[in-house]
């Protein structure tokens, strides 16, 4: 086999694995993300000293708002 090929495939795998590391690191930053939101917002919700039944109606009380989607630059790429 040509050893050009046998390097290109070994840097192949080598950045397949750290792709796969990678993904896997995204994924538990984005879960630590979500419990870091969620925390906050019970905080919010339990600083107002609302019982449950009073949140719920507080919340179908009010409007809905709609999302702003992300920013995005010229080249595609959400701005952070």
């Amino acid at each position: 086999m040509n050893p050009k090929i046998k390097k290109i495939d070994k840097e192949y795998e080598k950045n397949a694995e750290k792709i796969t590391e990678l993904q896997a690191r995204q994924r538990e930053l984005e879960k630590q993300r979500m419990e870091l939101e969620n925390l906050d917002i019970i905080g919010l919700v339990r600083g107002m000293g609302l019982s449950p039944d009073q949140l719920a109606a507080l919340i179908q009380a009010a409007p809905p708002q709609p999302v702003p989607a992300p920013e995005r630059k010229e080249d595609g790429y959400e701005t952070v």
